[in-house]
């Protein structure tokens, strides 16, 4: 297997490199807010990738913002399962009915803990079981 050719950086790039990674969390979102504010930069993806590396940098866990509903069964009242999946998703009949019959199932995707939530009652209340992830 050949290796791949190096690649040469200049000096002030190798530098500017070595000072990102040795960042600490706290001032790489000092670096993002001064990029969004100062010089009008909005980050791709609305936030900061990190690598791990030998620096001994703290690992901070990431608050999850995005959720998602999975209908884990649908119990002894299916038709009323159906119906809530049906009004929650906008499928048709064949295709909630085959939703809710191949359950574990994710119902909704990316939403919000709030919205998850709900719709989880909703469909704990027409007799099913579901979960958030």
């Amino acid at each position: 297997m050949a290796e791949a050719p190096a690649v040469e950086f200049s000096k002030d790039i190798s530098e500017l490199a070595d000072k990102l990674v040795g960042l600490t969390v706290k001032d790489a979102q000092s670096l993002v807010d001064c990029l969004k504010e100062v010089h009008g930069i909005e980050p791709a993806g609305g936030g900061v990738v990190m690598a791990a590396g030998g620096g001994g940098a703290a690992e901070e866990a990431v608050e999850q913002t995005e959720f998602e509903v999975v209908l884990e069964a649908f119990g002894d009242k299916k038709i009323q399962v159906i119906k809530v999946v049906r009004a929650l998703t906008s499928l048709g009949l064949k295709e909630a009915k085959e939703l809710v019959e191949s359950c574990p199932k994710p119902i909704k995707e990316g939403i919000s803990k709030e919205d998850a939530e709900k719709i989880k009652s909703e469909i704990e209340e027409a007799g099913g079981a579901a979960s958030i992830k």
